[in-house]
């Protein structure tokens, strides 16, 4: 009997979702009128990406940032992320980390952090473990998980992104839509990505060249490895790739998310139980009232 489908969750990546990509806001019951629309949307953007996207409930797990996950990538570069605020409106998701950790337990729902990695790191690993006997689903919108994308092929079941921040009907994206979009394989995404950028993780790419002269550069399956002896290096922009020639390997290199990851979880192979609304999920929390319970009249 086959494996059910495995969803590995970008933690943070749904977290700052909830938080700031939210039409209205969601307040307790109380006089205080506290904000728990992160925590109120983690879990509807969670519920609605399975009920809305899949046939039937996989067996999900939560991947969270670790607090020093960036650090290794922040060594090699200090630019990296450097781009991203820091003050207190941005650090605002992070206050319902907790609750959303607490209920998560309360659903049975698996979620793992490891403290030196960044999420995409351990689910990398986790993708690449599964295959070949299982289909995974990565709900992000980070399109550092586009190197991922497999399959199904001869060796194993596909790797897809869930991505349900698009609209209906094209939020499940595979090999194909990474040919279409960016006319590279899902395997050369960080060579072409080391080329024209990432200005999500504040990475610069070499001026001038953009996603599709990166593309040309890459095509019929050349690597970076091979762009020194393909020919295709000539003119300004050839003369600029030779001079960062170091720094764009290096930016490769911390594109490429790693595979051999120790993760304190492993997949249980069953799926999920199907989990309730998220307003009864809140009041599993307590978080209506501040007391867990409305006031006594």
């Amino acid at each position: 009997m086959s494996l059910v489908p495995l969803l590995l969750v970008d933690g943070h990546n749904l977290l700052y979702r909830a938080c700031f990509a939210t039409p209205a806001q969601i307040y307790s019951r109380d006089p205080a009128r506290r904000d728990i629309t992160t925590q109120f949307m983690f879990f509807a953007l969670l519920r609605k990406a399975i009920t809305a996207e899949l046939a039937g409930w996989p067996e999900v797990l939560v991947v969270f940032d670790g607090e020093h996950g960036a650090a290794g990538r922040q060594a090699a570069d200090p630019a990296y992320k450097a781009n991203r605020p820091t003050n207190e409106e941005a650090r605002r998701p992070l206050e319902a980390l907790a609750d959303i950790k607490t209920g998560l337990d309360l659903l049975a729902v698996a979620w793992l952090e490891c403290e030196d990695a960044e999420a995409d790191d351990a689910i990398a690993t986790l993708a690449h473990a599964a295959r070949p006997a299982r289909e995974v689903l990565i709900l992000s919108t980070d399109q550092d998980y586009f190197q991922l994308l497999t399959g199904p092929d001869g060796l194993g079941q596909a790797v897809r992104v869930l991505n349900t921040a698009r609209h209906p009907g094209n939020r499940l994206l595979g090999p194909a839509d990474v040919r279409a979009r960016y006319g590279v394989e899902p395997a050369q995404f960080p060579d072409l990505r080391a080329l024209a950028g990432d200005p999500a993780d504040n990475i610069p790419g070499i001026r001038g060249i953009g996603p599709k002269t990166a593309a040309a550069l890459l095509a019929d399956g050349l690597s970076l490895d091979d762009l020194p002896a393909s020919g295709r290096l000539t003119g300004t922009r050839g003369a600029a790739i030779h001079t960062a020639w170091p720094q764009i390997l290096a930016w490769r290199d911390m594109i490429r998310l790693r595979r051999d990851l120790p993760v304190p979880h492993e997949p249980a192979g069953t799926p999920t139980a199907a989990f309730p609304i998220p307003g009864e999920i809140i009041t599993k929390l307590g978080l209506w009232w501040a007391d867990g319970a409305p006031t006594a009249p």
